[in-house]
Protein backbone atom coordinates (compact mmCIF):
# COMPACT_ATOMS: atom_id res chain seq x y z
CA UNK A 1 0.00 0.00 0.00
CA UNK A 2 1.77 3.32 -0.69
CA UNK A 3 1.76 5.94 1.85
CA UNK A 4 0.42 8.70 0.79
CA UNK A 5 2.52 12.40 1.07
CA UNK A 6 1.95 15.56 2.52
CA UNK A 7 1.94 18.10 -0.04
CA UNK A 8 2.69 21.45 0.66
CA UNK A 9 -0.21 23.44 -0.93
CA UNK A 10 0.51 26.74 -2.57
CA UNK A 11 -1.72 29.72 -3.54
CA UNK A 12 0.40 31.92 -6.55
CA UNK A 13 -0.43 35.35 -6.58
CA UNK A 14 0.30 37.69 -9.09
CA UNK A 15 -1.24 40.23 -11.68
CA UNK A 16 0.41 38.59 -14.96
CA UNK A 17 -1.46 35.49 -16.50
CA UNK A 18 1.71 34.07 -17.80
CA UNK A 19 3.86 34.68 -14.54
CA UNK A 20 0.64 32.48 -12.57
CA UNK A 21 1.01 30.22 -15.18
CA UNK A 22 4.84 29.69 -15.30
CA UNK A 23 5.01 29.64 -11.54
CA UNK A 24 2.43 26.89 -11.23
CA UNK A 25 3.62 24.71 -13.82
CA UNK A 26 7.42 25.28 -11.96
CA UNK A 27 6.21 23.89 -8.68
CA UNK A 28 3.65 21.49 -9.68
CA UNK A 29 6.84 19.77 -11.50
CA UNK A 30 7.86 18.57 -7.85
CA UNK A 31 5.58 15.95 -6.64
CA UNK A 32 5.86 17.08 -2.83
CA UNK A 33 4.25 20.35 -3.80
CA UNK A 34 0.73 21.00 -5.20
CA UNK A 35 -0.41 24.43 -6.11
CA UNK A 36 -4.34 25.34 -4.59
CA UNK A 37 -5.32 27.75 -6.59
CA UNK A 38 -4.08 31.15 -8.46
CA UNK A 39 -5.02 34.72 -7.66
CA UNK A 40 -4.49 37.97 -10.00
CA UNK A 41 -4.25 40.50 -6.98
CA UNK A 42 -4.69 41.26 -2.96
CA UNK A 43 -8.33 41.10 -2.94
CA UNK A 44 -9.01 37.78 -5.02
CA UNK A 45 -5.96 36.55 -2.43
CA UNK A 46 -7.72 37.33 0.55
CA UNK A 47 -10.93 35.57 -0.72
CA UNK A 48 -8.70 32.38 -1.80
CA UNK A 49 -6.63 32.16 1.41
CA UNK A 50 -9.98 31.89 3.12
CA UNK A 51 -11.40 29.22 0.79
CA UNK A 52 -8.34 27.05 0.29
CA UNK A 53 -6.61 27.69 3.59
CA UNK A 54 -3.01 27.09 1.55
CA UNK A 55 0.41 26.64 3.48
CA UNK A 56 2.50 28.82 1.21
CA UNK A 57 1.46 31.87 -0.46
CA UNK A 58 4.28 33.19 -3.43
CA UNK A 59 3.24 37.29 -3.28
CA UNK A 60 4.05 39.43 -6.46
CA UNK A 61 5.44 42.79 -5.15
CA UNK A 62 3.88 44.75 -7.66
CA UNK A 63 0.21 44.28 -8.47
CA UNK A 64 -2.61 46.60 -9.30
CA UNK A 65 -5.85 47.50 -6.86
CA UNK A 66 -3.11 47.13 -3.62
CA UNK A 67 0.17 46.40 -3.85
CA UNK A 68 2.13 43.46 -2.77
CA UNK A 69 3.58 45.44 0.81
CA UNK A 70 0.31 46.82 1.94
CA UNK A 71 -1.11 43.25 1.16
CA UNK A 72 1.50 41.38 2.85
CA UNK A 73 1.49 44.05 6.17
CA UNK A 74 -2.04 43.36 6.43
CA UNK A 75 -1.91 39.41 6.42
CA UNK A 76 0.97 39.23 8.86
CA UNK A 77 -1.17 40.99 11.14
CA UNK A 78 -4.65 39.52 10.73
CA UNK A 79 -3.12 35.87 9.68
CA UNK A 80 0.40 35.21 9.77
CA UNK A 81 1.55 32.46 6.99
CA UNK A 82 4.63 31.51 5.32
CA UNK A 83 5.09 34.12 2.43
CA UNK A 84 7.36 33.66 -0.33
CA UNK A 85 8.08 37.33 -1.91
CA UNK A 86 8.57 37.45 -6.74
CA UNK A 87 10.31 40.44 -7.02
CA UNK A 88 12.26 42.03 -10.10
CA UNK A 89 15.82 42.10 -9.53
CA UNK A 90 16.02 46.10 -9.44
CA UNK A 91 17.58 48.33 -6.83
CA UNK A 92 13.99 49.80 -6.16
CA UNK A 93 12.61 46.12 -6.25
CA UNK A 94 15.38 44.98 -3.52
CA UNK A 95 14.44 47.77 -1.21
CA UNK A 96 10.97 47.45 -1.87
CA UNK A 97 11.70 43.06 -1.27
CA UNK A 98 13.49 44.28 1.88
CA UNK A 99 10.93 46.11 3.56
CA UNK A 100 8.42 42.43 2.91
CA UNK A 101 11.23 40.36 4.71
CA UNK A 102 11.13 43.02 7.96
CA UNK A 103 7.16 42.51 7.40
CA UNK A 104 7.66 38.69 7.69
CA UNK A 105 8.03 37.34 4.59
CA UNK A 106 10.21 34.33 4.81
CA UNK A 107 12.13 34.86 1.81
CA UNK A 108 12.00 35.80 -1.98
CA UNK A 109 12.57 34.93 -5.46
CA UNK A 110 12.85 37.21 -8.52
CA UNK A 111 10.42 37.01 -11.43
CA UNK A 112 10.85 34.55 -14.04
CA UNK A 113 12.62 34.92 -17.23
CA UNK A 114 9.35 33.93 -19.38
CA UNK A 115 11.79 34.27 -22.48
CA UNK A 116 14.75 32.52 -22.12
CA UNK A 117 14.70 28.66 -21.37
CA UNK A 118 18.51 28.34 -20.18
CA UNK A 119 18.56 28.43 -16.90
CA UNK A 120 14.98 27.82 -16.00
CA UNK A 121 16.27 24.60 -14.52
CA UNK A 122 18.27 26.51 -11.69
CA UNK A 123 15.60 28.74 -11.16
CA UNK A 124 12.84 26.35 -10.22
CA UNK A 125 15.19 23.91 -8.53
CA UNK A 126 15.61 27.31 -5.92
CA UNK A 127 11.66 28.56 -5.88
CA UNK A 128 11.09 24.98 -5.28
CA UNK A 129 13.63 24.84 -2.42
CA UNK A 130 12.57 28.19 -1.00
CA UNK A 131 8.81 27.23 -1.17
CA UNK A 132 9.23 23.72 1.03
CA UNK A 133 11.70 25.69 3.50
CA UNK A 134 8.89 28.21 3.62
CA UNK A 135 6.27 25.55 4.59
CA UNK A 136 9.01 24.43 7.65
CA UNK A 137 10.02 28.23 8.77
CA UNK A 138 8.85 29.94 12.03
CA UNK A 139 6.24 32.63 11.16
CA UNK A 140 5.81 35.62 13.60
CA UNK A 141 2.77 37.47 13.84
CA UNK A 142 3.50 41.40 13.08
CA UNK A 143 2.70 42.52 16.59
CA UNK A 144 5.67 39.69 17.63
CA UNK A 145 7.73 41.58 15.89
CA UNK A 146 7.17 45.00 17.01
CA UNK A 147 7.34 43.88 20.77
CA UNK A 148 10.71 41.98 20.02
CA UNK A 149 11.67 45.63 18.43
CA UNK A 150 11.13 47.39 21.31
CA UNK A 151 12.32 44.94 23.53
CA UNK A 152 15.71 44.85 22.49
CA UNK A 153 18.73 46.15 24.62
CA UNK A 154 21.55 47.82 22.80
CA UNK A 155 24.70 45.88 23.44
CA UNK A 156 26.60 48.80 23.97
CA UNK A 157 24.70 49.22 27.49
CA UNK A 158 26.48 46.21 28.18
CA UNK A 159 29.77 46.71 26.92
CA UNK A 160 29.97 50.69 26.54
CA UNK A 161 33.68 50.32 27.53
CA UNK A 162 34.68 47.88 25.03
CA UNK A 163 37.74 48.31 22.53
CA UNK A 164 39.29 46.21 20.27
CA UNK A 165 41.76 46.82 17.65
CA UNK A 166 42.83 43.50 16.07
CA UNK A 167 39.64 41.31 16.36
CA UNK A 168 37.25 40.21 13.93
CA UNK A 169 33.13 38.65 14.15
CA UNK A 170 32.21 36.78 10.76
CA UNK A 171 28.72 36.24 10.15
CA UNK A 172 27.22 33.80 7.99
CA UNK A 173 23.36 33.71 6.87
CA UNK A 174 20.89 32.98 4.68
CA UNK A 175 17.06 32.46 4.43
CA UNK A 176 15.62 34.99 7.42
CA UNK A 177 19.09 36.59 7.54
CA UNK A 178 18.60 39.76 6.34
CA UNK A 179 16.37 40.39 9.53
CA UNK A 180 18.56 38.71 12.08
CA UNK A 181 21.21 40.28 10.87
CA UNK A 182 19.68 43.90 11.15
CA UNK A 183 18.97 42.82 15.16
CA UNK A 184 22.16 41.60 15.29
CA UNK A 185 23.91 44.79 13.86
CA UNK A 186 20.87 47.00 15.93
CA UNK A 187 22.67 45.91 19.27
CA UNK A 188 26.49 46.69 18.65
CA UNK A 189 28.17 49.48 19.65
CA UNK A 190 30.02 51.66 17.16
CA UNK A 191 33.31 51.12 18.50
CA UNK A 192 32.64 46.91 17.87
CA UNK A 193 35.46 44.56 16.13
CA UNK A 194 34.97 44.96 12.86
CA UNK A 195 32.23 42.75 11.17
CA UNK A 196 32.62 40.40 8.16
CA UNK A 197 29.13 39.64 6.49
CA UNK A 198 28.11 36.80 4.27
CA UNK A 199 24.46 36.96 3.37
CA UNK A 200 22.88 35.04 0.47
CA UNK A 201 21.79 37.71 -1.89
CA UNK A 202 21.26 38.51 -5.88
CA UNK A 203 23.92 41.26 -6.97
CA UNK A 204 21.42 43.62 -7.42
CA UNK A 205 20.48 43.54 -3.69
CA UNK A 206 23.32 43.43 -1.61
CA UNK A 207 24.33 47.34 -2.07
CA UNK A 208 20.74 48.34 -0.63
CA UNK A 209 21.22 45.79 2.08
CA UNK A 210 24.13 47.38 3.19
CA UNK A 211 22.51 50.86 2.97
CA UNK A 212 19.54 49.67 5.49
CA UNK A 213 21.94 47.94 7.91
CA UNK A 214 23.68 51.00 8.17
CA UNK A 215 20.86 52.79 8.88
CA UNK A 216 20.21 50.45 11.78
CA UNK A 217 23.70 50.21 13.19
CA UNK A 218 25.61 52.43 15.59
CA UNK A 219 28.67 51.03 13.04
CA UNK A 220 29.68 52.13 9.59
CA UNK A 221 28.08 49.40 7.39
CA UNK A 222 28.86 49.06 3.45
CA UNK A 223 29.04 46.49 0.90
CA UNK A 224 33.12 45.60 0.49
CA UNK A 225 35.16 46.45 -2.02
CA UNK A 226 38.15 44.52 -3.14
CA UNK A 227 41.24 45.83 -1.26
CA UNK A 228 39.63 48.02 1.70
CA UNK A 229 40.79 47.82 4.54
CA UNK A 230 38.89 46.41 7.57
CA UNK A 231 38.76 48.11 10.66
CA UNK A 232 37.20 48.70 13.78
CA UNK A 233 33.69 49.98 14.40
CA UNK A 234 32.63 49.06 10.55
CA UNK A 235 30.68 45.77 8.76
CA UNK A 236 31.44 44.41 5.46
CA UNK A 237 28.92 42.82 3.34
CA UNK A 238 29.78 40.02 0.50
CA UNK A 239 28.76 41.75 -2.56
CA UNK A 240 26.14 39.48 -4.15
CA UNK A 241 27.77 37.17 -6.63
CA UNK A 242 30.85 37.85 -5.24
CA UNK A 243 33.04 35.52 -2.28
CA UNK A 244 34.17 37.50 0.72
CA UNK A 245 37.45 36.43 1.93
CA UNK A 246 39.60 38.00 4.57
CA UNK A 247 43.46 38.55 3.53
CA UNK A 248 46.53 39.45 5.54
CA UNK A 249 48.40 42.59 4.27
CA UNK A 250 51.55 43.18 7.09
CA UNK A 251 49.40 43.29 10.19
CA UNK A 252 45.89 44.67 8.68
CA UNK A 253 43.17 43.13 7.64
CA UNK A 254 41.37 43.39 4.19
CA UNK A 255 38.97 42.67 1.77
CA UNK A 256 39.49 40.19 -1.08
CA UNK A 257 36.54 39.72 -3.52
CA UNK A 258 36.51 36.35 -5.41
CA UNK A 259 34.60 35.77 -8.59
CA UNK A 260 35.29 31.95 -8.31
CA UNK A 261 32.82 29.29 -8.66
CA UNK A 262 29.76 29.13 -6.70
CA UNK A 263 30.63 26.79 -3.67
CA UNK A 264 27.56 24.99 -1.89
CA UNK A 265 25.74 26.75 -4.94
CA UNK A 266 26.21 30.32 -3.45
CA UNK A 267 27.92 32.96 -4.32
CA UNK A 268 29.02 34.86 -1.95
CA UNK A 269 29.48 31.95 -0.06
CA UNK A 270 29.89 31.25 4.11
CA UNK A 271 32.17 28.47 3.67
CA UNK A 272 34.63 30.53 1.44
CA UNK A 273 34.42 33.94 3.90
CA UNK A 274 34.98 31.34 6.77
CA UNK A 275 37.58 29.20 5.61
CA UNK A 276 39.37 32.56 4.78
CA UNK A 277 39.27 33.92 8.30
CA UNK A 278 40.48 30.66 9.70
CA UNK A 279 43.24 31.17 7.32
CA UNK A 280 44.57 34.53 7.99
CA UNK A 281 42.83 35.71 11.76
CA UNK A 282 42.63 32.63 13.41
CA UNK A 283 41.64 32.89 17.20
CA UNK A 284 41.34 36.56 16.93
CA UNK A 285 38.05 36.06 15.33
CA UNK A 286 34.65 34.75 16.29
CA UNK A 287 32.60 32.70 14.06
CA UNK A 288 28.56 33.48 13.70
CA UNK A 289 25.91 31.34 12.07
CA UNK A 290 22.31 32.36 11.74
CA UNK A 291 19.17 31.41 10.55
CA UNK A 292 19.35 29.80 7.00
CA UNK A 293 18.39 26.89 4.47
CA UNK A 294 21.09 24.65 3.43
CA UNK A 295 24.48 23.72 5.14
CA UNK A 296 26.85 26.28 3.51
CA UNK A 297 29.02 27.63 6.70
CA UNK A 298 29.09 24.24 8.54
CA UNK A 299 32.51 23.43 7.42
CA UNK A 300 34.08 26.83 7.72
CA UNK A 301 32.94 26.81 10.84
CA UNK A 302 34.89 24.06 11.63
CA UNK A 303 38.23 25.36 10.59
CA UNK A 304 37.33 28.35 12.25
CA UNK A 305 37.30 26.09 15.57
CA UNK A 306 40.50 23.91 14.97
CA UNK A 307 42.21 27.20 14.15
CA UNK A 308 41.23 28.47 17.80
CA UNK A 309 38.32 30.80 17.03
CA UNK A 310 35.31 30.56 19.33
CA UNK A 311 32.05 29.93 17.38
CA UNK A 312 28.35 30.74 18.16
CA UNK A 313 25.09 29.58 16.00
CA UNK A 314 21.62 31.00 16.35
CA UNK A 315 19.48 28.57 18.23
CA UNK A 316 16.26 26.48 16.74
CA UNK A 317 13.96 28.38 18.27
CA UNK A 318 14.44 32.00 16.98
CA UNK A 319 15.82 30.84 13.63
CA UNK A 320 13.23 31.71 10.73
CA UNK A 321 15.31 28.21 9.25
CA UNK A 322 17.48 25.99 11.52
CA UNK A 323 19.14 24.91 8.44
CA UNK A 324 22.66 26.54 8.07
CA UNK A 325 23.34 26.87 12.32
CA UNK A 326 21.45 23.01 13.06
CA UNK A 327 23.92 21.55 10.23
CA UNK A 328 27.31 23.64 12.12
CA UNK A 329 25.98 21.90 15.70
CA UNK A 330 25.24 18.78 14.18
CA UNK A 331 28.89 18.34 13.32
CA UNK A 332 30.05 19.50 16.70
CA UNK A 333 31.82 22.77 15.91
CA UNK A 334 29.47 25.11 17.50
CA UNK A 335 30.57 26.69 21.36
CA UNK A 336 27.54 28.37 22.33
CA UNK A 337 23.96 27.93 20.62
CA UNK A 338 21.84 31.36 21.72
CA UNK A 339 18.68 32.96 20.52
CA UNK A 340 19.51 36.13 18.22
CA UNK A 341 18.85 38.31 21.04
CA UNK A 342 22.02 37.30 22.64
CA UNK A 343 24.35 37.10 19.70
CA UNK A 344 25.57 40.40 19.47
CA UNK A 345 26.22 40.69 23.70
CA UNK A 346 27.95 37.07 23.33
CA UNK A 347 29.93 37.96 20.16
CA UNK A 348 31.56 40.85 22.36
CA UNK A 349 32.29 39.05 25.27
CA UNK A 350 33.97 36.48 23.21
CA UNK A 351 35.81 38.83 21.20
CA UNK A 352 36.56 40.85 24.40
CA UNK A 353 39.23 38.08 25.55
Amino acid sequence: MLQKVNKTRVLVVDDSALVRQVLSKILQSDPGIEVVGVASDPYVAREEIKRLNPDVLTLDVEMPRMDGITFLGNLMRLRPMPVVMVSSLTEQGADVTLSALELGAIDFVTKPKIDISHGLASYAAEIIDKVKAASRARVRARQDLDKSSGARRPAQQVLKHYRTTDRLIAIGASTGGTEALREVLEMMPADAPAIVITQHIPEAFSQPFARRLNSASAMSVCQAEDGQQIVQGHAYVAPGNRHLRVIRSGARYVCRLDDGEPVNRHKPSVDVMFMSVAENVGRNAVGVLLTGMGADGAQGMRAMKEAGAPTLAQDEATSVVWGMPGEAVKIGVVDHVLPLDRIAAHGLQLASR
